[in-house]
């Protein structure tokens, strides 16, 4: 379907919590479109935007796909987000590129803790919203009980536009407030209903709501307000512009009720997307900057510049790589030369293609608002503007939230070695959030991602799509050692062996630095003890050695080397013999410098619900952890604490397991600190084992 009008396009993010039916909403949506011939269900394994092996295998969301439907003459394109914590990026991502919305709240359930993530980071970005009542056929669904969850946690200004017609199993349409008719459906039918009269049982509920919509619209306007307290209402016309307005400049935040897995509610909901939701058109301004950095303003016109965002990639080892896009100004035409201007590179363009899914249409043109496909581009990544040349701009991106936890991940068969790397990277071209390459101390390959599931779906990717298997492992905590106290060192190093023979002596003296200052070399020979060029090798013998460590193999950091004094042998001295002399120096200042191991120190922040409270500060102080306080946020508590990168290794799992994956975290590299000696000597005593059976 192609468009060539941005007023006829409405772009939609569908997201909420995980297991809210966000998937089988979006099927229910496709099927009353016409876009199906019958109603795709995820338990099937057949929906069209979860169309990744792992997520028909899981029955879950993973990454985030697109669609549209075809209504009343418009395009509605629809974002199918991830609803998985662990997955947020992607959701991210796919809030970036619409134009408002669609989040979904479990009729059961209620507000959940991805549901107020999804809605901060939609107010941060200016979106509309449209919240959508889902499972409201499930046993014990409660419309005014899930209404006040909302209105609990993000306030009055959410009002109905529908209600329910029956509860639970009987749940059978909806009201429509704003034009006051109601939608009756068929259980299980094509989501379909045509407009009819108010059943009079519920006059009086429809009443009490659209009195209350009416005073919400009239109070978001001062005309209005001045027709209302003089008429004690307002038009129908001035109810339907006003609310258009105030949803579009989010004064109000419109309540719909669906049920995809029976069809119930789709038809009526399409409606009220075109009535409410704006179009491109009328949208703010996409966020953007010229090449000097400036903020500028890119209208959603046809006619202007071309800039079009990169929100998503698709990877497929058979058909390669689909560039996602939201063409934001201009007109996008296939078989053509624009601009990346990050890469700062031309990008030939070949067919377009709008998406159903994975399936792509051709079309010959894509307009500004609209949203599109690309095949195989050569330099364009997600997050990427692609522009015209004459006029480069940078579309404003999302931030991606540093990895959470890493694993070194081993290919079981040698010949695997090679292609584990190219496979890492197809992955992260699709998956913005995963991290992956060698760890320059330990030369693993680490796969960094926001959880052990992340990564652990990630690994069955590897396995399924390129056939490459591997382990995983926890990674090498990065240990490191230091010097409590100053202390003096003397190396000698004299061999005589018939010839030609080596010698070399030097004198230091080391001492301790503050953290993060990692090692100083100071040369501070007066006079010709030892010669200017062999000064240097004393540094390169100490530099080798600390790096191999001294009391179990870790990096020796954060000390000074101060270069006293020494003896050298005409004949016999060489830069070798001093770089010996400067290692053995080393191990003698060792002796008494009192040397000891460091360990990373986490700073972790772990956001639950308040009945969690108590297990997880328990569980962290077995852990050696520090708590540095609570907070509250959103009806949240975040917890925050200093915690040893050894003890969160498989913390991702516990948490889960402890709070019914009810609660996330996240950590970052904070400092490091003295490893406690019963620690200290468990590693040595492991470094000690592990060297004893290299030499056997």
């Amino acid at each position: 379907m192609q468009v060539d009008s941005p007023d006829k396009i409405r772009n939609l993010a569908v997201a909420g919590h995980n297991d809210t039916g966000k998937t089988t909403l979006v099927s229910a949506l496709l099927y009353a479109g016409g876009v199906t011939t019958r109603l795709h269900r995820v338990e099937d394994g057949n929906t069209l935007t979860d169309f990744d092996h792992e997520e028909v295998e899981r029955k879950i969301s993973i990454g985030l796909a697109a669609c549209y439907v075809p209504w009343q003459g418009h395009k509605i394109n629809l974002l199918d987000c991830p609803g998985y914590g662990i997955f947020f990026s992607e959701t991210q991502a796919g809030l970036r590129a619409a134009d408002a919305v669609l989040l979904c709240v479990n009729g059961v359930a209620g507000v959940e803790v991805n549901t107020e993530k999804i809605w901060e980071c939609a107010a941060s970005m200016d979106l509309p919203v449209v919240v959508c009542l889902t499972k409201m056929d499930r046993e014990r669904a409660d419309f005014e009980r899930a209404l006040e969850s909302v209105h609990k946690r993000f306030g009055r200004a959410a009002i109905p536009v529908q209600i329910p017609i029956g509860q639970e199993a009987g749940f059978t349409g909806v009201v429509d407030l704003v034009n006051q008719k109601a939608y009756q459906f068929t259980r299980d039918g094509n989501g379909k209903a045509a407009p009819a009269d108010i059943p009079a049982a519920l006059a009086g509920e429809v009443e009490t709501h659209r009195s209350r919509l009416i005073e919400a619209v009239a109070e978001t306007d001062d005309k209005l307000m001045e027709g209302f307290f003089e008429n004690g209402t307002i038009s129908q016309e001035d109810l339907v512009a006003g609310l258009r307005r105030a949803v579009a400049s989010r004064q109000i935040f419109p309540v719909t009720l669906a049920s995809g897995s029976h069809g119930i509610g789709p038809s009526a909901l399409l409606d009220a997307v075109l009535a409410l939701v704006p179009s491109p058109a009328e949208r703010t301004p996409f966020p953007a900057k010229n090449v000097g950095g400036e903020d500028i303003t890119l209208p959603g016109d046809p006619a202007g510049p071309l800039a079009a965002l990169v929100f998503k990639t698709l990877s497929d080892p058979f058909t390669g790589k689909i560039s996602m896009m939201r063409v934001v100004s201009g007109t996008l035409d296939g078989d053509s030369t624009h601009w990346n201007s990050r890469a700062e590179e031309a990008e030939r363009l070949g067919h377009l293609m709008i998406l159903q899914g994975k399936q792509g249409t051709n079309v010959q043109r894509v307009v500004a608002g609209d949203i599109a496909g690309v095949a195989k581009l050569k330099v364009t990544n997600t997050g990427d503007t692609l522009c015209a040349k004459d006029h480069p701009v940078k579309l404003g991106w999302i931030k991606v939230a540093e990895p959470a936890m890493a694993f070194a991940v081993e290919p079981k068969s040698k010949g695997d070695e090679e292609k584990i790397g190219d496979a890492l990277h197809r992955l992260m071209d699709e998956d913005i959030a995963l991290r992956a390459g060698r760890d320059p101390e330990s030369h693993e390959h680490l796969l960094s991602g926001n959880g052990q599931l992340h990564i652990e779906i990630a690994v069955a990717k590897l396995k399924h799509r390129y056939h490459v298997d591997v382990l995983l492992h926890p990674p090498k905590v990065p240990y490191r050692e230091t010097i409590l106290r100053p202390a003096d060192g003397h190396g000698r190093h004299k061999k005589q062996t018939g010839g030609r023979g080596q010698f070399a002596d030097c004198k230091i003296k080391i001492e301790p630095l503050p953290r993060g200052e990692d090692f100083a070399f100071a040369d501070e020979i007066f006079g010709g003890a030892i010669p200017q060029n062999y000064r240097p090798a004393v540094e390169k013998g100490i530099q080798e050695a600390r790096r191999r460590g001294y009391l179990a193999g870790y990096p020796m950091v954060d000390f000074k080397v101060r270069l006293l004094d020494g003896q050298y042998h005409d004949v016999d001295s060489s830069e070798m013999a001093f770089k010996i002399a400067g290692s053995l120096a080393y191990k003698d200042a060792m002796q008494n410098a009192k040397p000891t191991i460091l360990e990373p120190v986490m700073k972790v922040e772990i956001e639950t619900t308040e009945e969690f409270t108590g297990d997880i500060m328990g569980d962290l102080s077995h852990r050696r952890g520090r708590p540095q306080g609570m907070d509250a946020a959103n009806g949240s508590q975040i917890i925050k604490a200093l915690v040893p990168m050894s003890e969160m290794l498989d913390y991702d799992r516990i948490l889960r397991a402890m709070t019914q994956g009810r609660s996330s975290f996240h950590m970052e590299f904070d400092h490091y600190d003295e490893v406690p000696r019963p620690v200290q000597e468990k590693l040595i005593a492991e470094y000690q084992k592990h060297r004893q059976e290299e030499q056997e």
